[in-house]
């Protein structure tokens, strides 16, 4: 063991650092039926009125409002997609299907119940009112409204109003690419045997699910080796092609704890202990810092053909999560959930938050905060918040189920049941 060389640093000092080194990512244009879920990248702004004709808003009959109290001859039919051609001759209606263009010469449209039909006639009400049930030129849009602001995350009736629009792609941010990698020889594959004293991956799933939830594309890369020159490799030849590294363990203060030393090597560790429970160890670097216009294509190796040389292609960040389950988690939801949002150009970066009212005595710790996992009920108005049972990092069915992460801010007295605290929302039960 050995000594760390980084001081502990604030949660929430960490989480700006995090998200002040974080870049946002470029735009690529998508076709509007893959964009679910993406976030709009620029304003989006009306060529054309929507609706760009009047349209009926019932089944009756276009008439003049003039007209009112007569019987007309009905010389025609306007349906969706089928419009009356020509104009309304004078005391004469046009039977109108909901959807339908309104014809010249008519302004209104009298619904289907109120009239009386004889034949190829049409009696209509004494009084009738021009403009009504049918959709006038541009009452949805003008030419230059704003139809969605850039920052929106794109949802059914996001693309619905952008194809209703006649946008066939859209402007969005582009999804991290995210190399995830688990280190330590005392991993075995899922499935496979463990051998003595090693244990099954598990991080590696579970942070995959939190990653694409998250909106990244994600590349396995496996179980790292505990050998300093065979994990750079590894990591410089993911970062070819990703935007950011997610490990899972290696970065304590071991003898094979490689991932620190490594992420010093390739650029700058930002963030190196943070005083939160669980996820004490949790690391942030950047990595490649290469001039723009300058940026380097390509593998590059020493000339002693052994190493990659560090990054110089461009900017990438990289984040060390403790390799016990729930501080793997807990770290991923406080420090990198937001920034793969923000590097997807999310307005709103964060789980919302919520106050709750503690049905335990939440015990803090004396110099760190920590994240509580809890289940929530309702009672009245309030969320009341149970623990979970032992906050183990290590227990991950602390998490299993857990609608909420209660902070307990650092300090030396409890908060006693019925205390009210604030909560990250995970779900709502």
């Amino acid at each position: 063991m050995r000594a760390s060389a980084y001081p502990l640093i604030d949660a929430d000092e960490a989480a700006t650092l995090v998200l002040e080194h974080t870049p946002v990512l470029g735009v690529e244009h998508v076709a509007v039926g893959d964009c679910a879920g993406r976030v709009l990248a620029e304003d989006l702004v009306a060529e054309a009125p929507l609706p760009a004709f009047p349209s009926s808003a019932v089944d009756g009959f276009a008439v003049r409002a003039s007209d009112a109290g007569k019987t007309l001859r009905v010389v025609g039919e306007s349906a969706a997609g089928r419009p009356f051609q020509g104009a309304i001759p004078p005391n004469s209606a046009a039977r109108i299907l909901t959807g339908g263009v309104l014809p010249e010469g008519a302004d209104c449209v009298v619904m289907v119940e109120d009239v009386e039909l004889a034949g190829d006639t049409v009696t209509v009400p004494k009084a009738l009112n021009a403009g009504a049930n049918y959709h006038k030129v541009g009452v949805d849009l003008k030419p230059g409204d704003r139809i969605l602001a850039a920052g929106v995350q794109l949802g059914a009736a996001e693309i619905g109003v952008a194809a209703a629009t006649g946008r066939a792609n859209l402007p969005v941010r582009r999804r991290p690419r995210v190399a995830l990698m688990s280190t330590g020889d005392e991993l075995v594959e899922v499935g496979k045997r463990p051998g003595p004293g090693q244990i099954p991956d598990s991080n590696r799933w579970a942070l995959l699910a939190a990653l694409r939830e998250a909106g990244a594309d994600v590349t396995v890369l496996g179980i790292a080796p505990d050998e300093a020159d065979a994990l750079r490799r590894l990591v410089v030849a993911a970062l070819l092609e990703a935007d950011a590294l997610v490990t899972s363990g290696g970065v304590s203060v071991g003898t094979h704890d490689l991932v620190k030393p490594l992420l010093e090597s390739l650029g700058t560790v930002h963030v190196g202990r943070v005083k939160l429970k669980p996820g004490k160890p949790f690391t942030f670097a950047t990595l490649g810092h290469a001039p723009a216009g300058q940026a380097r294509q390509g593998r590059a190796t020493r000339a002693d053909g052994l190493l990659p040389d560090p990054l110089t292609w461009g900017e990438r960040v990289a984040f060390g999560l403790p390799g016990f389950p729930v501080s793997s988690l807990v770290t991923f939801e406080v420090f990198v959930r937001p920034a793969l949002r923000k590097m997807q150009g999310f307005g709103q970066l964060h789980r919302p938050s919520l106050p709750v009212r503690l049905a335990y005595d939440a015990r803090p710790t004396a110099d760190r905060t920590e994240y509580q996992r809890v289940t929530l009920h309702r009672e009245g108005r309030e969320l009341v918040a149970e623990t979970t049972g032992s906050q183990s990092s290590s227990r991950l069915m602390s998490l299993a189920g857990a609608h909420a992460l209660v902070r307990v801010p650092a300090g030396d007295q409890n908060l006693k049941a019925g205390s009210i605290v604030e909560a990250m929302i995970l779900s709502l039960p």
